[in-house]
């Protein structure tokens, strides 16, 4: 998974959007305490600075060291390079002991992941029984009708074969995905949950956005230039519609899936 991001770490690290504060209020709200977060596939950070805000600690882990490099330097974060998976004796060795951790999330990367392996990791280190483990996706952005309706047939057709096959977990807003857990208090299922994130952005950050996905770096890989002239003219009139090329507001819609370890 981390190979897929290895050559656009700054890209990722610039273009991909932040989240909500509803998100981490809701998810917090959830925790029974705020000790200790473990933030697995951080990338570049975007969770891992929320969770400072809330939790005393965060433990933030991810395979690409250049990903980790691109994070935010913050007081109550410890940045972990780790293997693709993870031994629980390498988590008691570097990261937490059993049973000690309040919270574990996972934005925008559960679908990567072994989850047998990782569920089994998950269920060994929160605390038992309220632990939580949070994970959500956010699906494609939208702009306006105009913009949308490019994009949609550009992730339809052109960019479509370039997906590793998890994507559709995504692309199914998690509610396929494995989630093993209890409900936490409050709720009667463990979600999907949906949320949004706004990100302003002009035609240049829309771009950069696409150049971040591993789906762009797998076609280049392969000799084939996704945002070519033609599909970035049509872009650039779509986004100009109406009239300026000013920042517009793009939303993601957010899916998460939340629940709690139990006995």
């Amino acid at each position: 998974m981390a190979d897929l991001f290895i050559k656009q770490s700054k890209q990722y690290a610039v273009a991909r959007p932040g989240y909500s504060e509803k998100l981490f209020q809701f998810i917090a709200s959830k925790a029974a305490a705020h000790d200790l977060a473990w933030d697995v596939g951080t990338g570049s950070g975007q969770a891992a600075r929320s969770l400072a805000e809330i939790f005393n600690n965060v433990v933030a882990t991810d395979p690409s060291q250049k990903q980790l490099e691109c994070a935010p330097k913050l007081p109550n974060v410890r940045y972990e390079h780790t293997p693709p998976v993870l031994t629980i004796p390498e988590i008691e060795r570097k990261l937490a002991s059993k049973s000690s951790v309040d919270l574990v999330t996972i934005a925008q990367a559960l679908h990567w992941f072994d989850l047998p392996s990782f569920y089994e990791q998950v269920k060994w280190v929160l605390k038992k029984p309220h632990g939580v483990i949070a994970a959500w996706c956010y699906t494609v952005p939208r702009v306006n009708n105009n913009v949308d309706t490019v994009f949609d047939r550009f992730y339809s057709i052109d960019v479509e074969p370039y997906w590793d096959r998890a994507r559709k977990l995504v692309d199914n807003r998690y509610s396929t995905i494995d989630f093993p857990f209890e409900p936490v208090r409050g709720e009667g299922s463990t979600g999907p949950f949906e949320f949004v994130t706004e990100r302003l952005m002009d035609l240049d950050d829309f771009f950069t956005y696409i150049r971040s996905w591993s789906a762009y770096q797998t076609a280049k890989d392969k000799g084939v230039e996704l945002l070519s002239d033609d599909v970035m003219e049509e872009f650039k009139q779509a986004w100009n519609a109406g009239g300026g090329d000013e920042q517009k507001a793009v939303n993601y819609p957010v899916y998460l899936r939340v629940g709690r370890v139990g006995n």
